[in-house]
């Protein structure tokens, strides 16, 4: 399977720069597992398409501002750090630009000294391990010199930093947001649960691996970036109760969709516990235990594209994009979004 296979033409004024005014008012697509019809509705009207019994599992990670600047030391060469991978106290993995300068053993000076970082070593993948030398609480130093790490296809400064963040964000941790629980409001979230349709919160850290390029033609020779996942024993029990119900378990989000099919085991269960995955979903993948998935519109020749191609198949997929280019959907991180049911 060659990565061109997930390739399409996308016009650069359908990139969406901001959301929607209010979260549900995004556009949604539907596409049937079991036929080729498609519908065009707004985000709001999800709840047409679940039914009591039903398990809707979230991931509840929380988006850290993880972007940060600061300078080198001695020279005061403006530097770039994301910090990606926590592990331990003091030391993250994170990518560093300009990567030239960031040699093992600089120091890079962030918020006037309130961090300092030192250089420890490269990683596989280009990154670099980081000391951090800091007084007082680091997430609350976070929060005072970080910025949200916005993708680059993203020109626009966010006005509100929580429209970067699910309403249900609660564990932090993740250098970018689960995109497609950004539809999601209160209100919206309460009226599923009154109906009878379960929500329950699983946990996977968005990082690297989400994103990371395919950089092969053949994609079977991918390999994802780690990330971090965990799935309470209270989770496990009512996503497993779901065919008790004779309900269906729907996945918001990719990031989800991960974490569940991770944990899951060859009898269609999904097991308590925490730990890394690499799981690399594309066609040819059987699913688990994933039935059905809300999601947004992906990058070109993307991992993403390529799980949710496996699920509803390649083919269909690639006509969805081009009827969602032919509408004028809005695409990617604050974009529209695609429910596959």
């Amino acid at each position: 399977m060659n990565l061109s296979d997930f390739d399409y033409f996308l016009p650069e004024e359908l990139i969406a720069q901001e959301p929607a005014g209010r979260r549900e008012d995004s556009r949604l697509m539907v596409l049937h597992l079991d036929s080729t019809h498609i519908e065009h509705r707004q985000f709001k009207d999800v709840v047409d398409y679940l039914k009591p019994g039903d398990t809707l599992v979230i991931n509840d990670t929380k988006v850290i501002p993880a972007r940060l600047f600061g300078v080198k030391e001695p020279t005061g060469a403006k530097m770039e750090v994301l910090i990606l991978r926590q592990l331990d106290e003091n030391r993250w993995e994170a990518l560093v630009r300009p990567g030239r300068k960031a040699a093992v053993g600089t120091r890079i000076n962030i918020g006037n000294g309130l961090l300092e970082c030192l250089v420890l070593g490269k990683t596989a993948y280009g990154g670099r391990v980081l000391e951090f030398n800091f007084s007082g609480s680091f997430e609350e130093i976070l929060e005072r010199v970080g910025v949200m790490p916005l993708p680059p296809y993203i020109k626009k400064p966010l006005l509100d930093k929580h429209r970067y963040q699910t309403v249900y964000a609660r564990q932090a941790g993740s250098v970018a947001a689960p995109t497609a629980g950004l539809h999601f409001s209160p209100e919206l979230l309460a009226q599923v649960v009154d109906m009878g349709v379960a929500v329950v919160p699983v946990l996977l850290h968005v990082g690297l691996g989400t994103f990371r390029p395919v950089q092969v033609d053949d994609i079977r020779r991918h390999r994802m970036h780690e990330e971090y996942y965990e799935i309470s024993e209270e989770a496990a029990a009512a996503i497993n109760e779901t065919k008790n119900r004779k309900g269906r378990l729907i996945a918001v989000g990719t990031t989800t969709t991960r974490c569940l099919e991770s944990a899951a085991g060859e009898d269609g269960r999904v097991y308590p516990g925490s730990g890394w995955t690499e799981i690399f979903i594309y066609p040819g993948y059987r699913f688990k235990v994933v039935e059905g998935l809300i999601t947004n519109f992906h990058l070109p020749k993307s991992t993403l594209l390529m799980m949710v191609s496996a699920l509803a198949g390649r083919d269909k997929i690639i006509a969805a994009y081009q009827e969602a280019v032919r509408l004028k959907y809005r695409f990617y991180s604050f974009g529209d979004a695609m429910l596959i049911i």
